[in-house]
């Protein structure tokens, strides 16, 4: 059923990676970006759920019904997030 596992040394790459991804978020914060700190933030998130889902997670060492599963469950968090905006964003000024 499992294609194998990442090897200690990958976790522990992994590991140091997301320790700095977490001292870039910090430094990121730190910086005046205008605009831009949110998309910064945001980005750098989106890396460390990546490495978190796919290796912790051993989703890229499943099977493809894992990657299906994985993909639905994204799927249905776009649906929530824009079922959400769309409320928000239709609301009267006050």
């Amino acid at each position: 059923m499992n294609r194998g596992s990442p090897s200690p040394k990958t976790l522990f790459a992994v590991w140091a990676a997301l320790l700095l991804l977490l001292a870039l978020t910090w430094g990121v914060a730190r910086l005046n970006l205008g605009i831009w700190n949110p998309v910064a933030a945001v980005t750098i998130a989106v890396a460390k759920m990546l490495l978190v889902v796919l290796i912790f997670m051993h989703v890229l060492y499943g099977v493809r019904l894992i990657w299906v599963f994985a993909a639905a469950g994204f799927f249905w968090l776009c649906i929530m997030i824009s079922l959400t905006l769309g409320d928000y964003l239709t609301r009267g000024a006050f």
